[in-house]
């Protein structure tokens, strides 16, 4: 997961933005885990078929409690452009719409973040609203809605 969460380019567009060091993917896992406890579902590491290797991760989570589940995902830079987050979105949407009945899911995202509005409206996600940061800086809504 460090070769993840310690990469610069693939953490730019996730929380700060920073690189995050072992002991916090330690304490990411055991987030994740208290997250699996109370609701089924959140966080899951992406792993190359052909070599075990993470290459990414992906989920559903509630970030500072929120009502909406948000869909999370971020691959190491050396998988992006191959449709695989396209993928794992899709998946991890289906997978919460059968396993948890859940009808809608968020997304945020920098509106910098080309490659990740794609993603989003590839898997059928509609941009709904803008967020205003203190900062003056701007995060782009998405939903998903079960069909």
């Amino acid at each position: 997961m460090h070769a993840v969460y310690g990469d610069t380019d693939a953490m730019r567009w996730v929380d700060d933005g920073q690189p995050i060091e072992q002991e916090e993917c330690t304490k990411w896992v055991e987030v994740t885990l208290k997250n699996y406890d109370l609701r089924g579902y959140g966080m899951s590491t992406l792993v190359n078929r052909k070599t075990g290797t993470v290459i990414g991760f992906c989920g559903l989570v509630h970030p500072n409690n929120q009502r909406e589940a948000e869909i999370k995902y971020a691959l190491h830079r050396k998988f992006w452009g191959a449709g695989l987050a396209t993928e794992a979105v899709r998946v991890m949407l289906e997978y919460g719409r059968r396993e948890f009945q859940l009808r809608e899911v968020i997304a945020t995202v920098a509106p910098e973040n080309i490659a990740s509005c794609r993603v989003l409206q590839k898997v059928g996600m509609q941009e709904i609203a803008s967020r205003q940061h203190d900062d003056g800086s701007l995060t782009r809504v998405f939903k998903w809605q079960a069909r």
